[in-house]
């Protein structure tokens, strides 16, 4: 890629901004230069509203060359996982059988929060390709529920009951994949309760994967 023509400007983003959907000055500038940059390469980006944008700079510290090659393989990621826009439910229909996400209204700072119980994955009730999409789906249900002015969700995995027949280490590192790289900066908490023994073989493979910034979210990682 080539920026030559691109100024940059260094800003210090504290936890408070990043929760707001105001956009400062420095991020104004930094998003004007990198929508005109994707859109060079991507006309599709004129749909993109600037929040959207601005969650993938700041995912990469307003890096803006990072950023829109996240954002551009992004979007590519979802032409192909996604080819009809959205993915229907009759697309996934091992995953949902498994009742095991749901979503359960809003905290005190707005963000719905999702529960998923870790003890209902099977994994060998259906393939990878499917929980990829089913990981798709969901963040997508969960970000059109998004109240107004609000970017992030909230998630508890409670993990009681959890046992090797539910280790799924691929599909743990599929899922983060597209938590991190696909629907950056939408995590703002992730609670993980009743933990066994046992899942922190599972823990110390996925953990090396998990970026800085979403180590930070991660909360109660230990076990029972």
């Amino acid at each position: 890629m080539e920026f030559s023509n691109i100024e940059e400007s260094n800003g210090i983003i504290t936890e408070e901004e990043e929760n707001g959907t105001e956009i400062n000055e420095i991020e104004q500038r930094k998003v004007r230069l990198m929508r005109a940059f994707v859109e060079r390469e991507d006309p599709s980006v004129k749909e993109v509203d600037d929040l959207m944008i601005r969650r993938f700079l700041r995912a990469r510290e307003l890096d803006i060359e990072k950023a829109s090659t996240l954002f551009l393989k992004y979007l590519s990621w979802r032409r192909s996982i996604i080819p009809n826009g959205f993915i229907s439910s009759s697309e996934i229909p091992n995953e949902l059988a498994q009742n095991k996400l749901f979503m359960q209204g809003i905290d005190k700072q707005n963000r719905p929060i999702v529960v998923v119980f870790g003890a209902r994955h099977k994994p060998y009730k259906g393939s990878l390709e499917e929980f990829k999409r089913f990981v798709a789906y969901t963040l997508d249900r969960i970000c059109a529920r998004m109240p107004a002015g609000q970017e992030k969700f909230v998630s508890i995995a409670d993990l009681e009951g959890w046992g090797y027949t539910n280790s799924d280490i691929r599909g743990y590192l599929a899922a983060l994949s597209i938590l991190q790289d696909c629907f950056p900066e939408r995590l703002g908490k992730l609670f993980i309760v009743h933990v066994p023994y046992i899942f922190m073989t599972a823990w110390k493979v996925v953990y090396p994967f998990i970026d800085s910034k979403t180590k930070k979210k991660v909360w109660n990682i230990f076990p029972c």
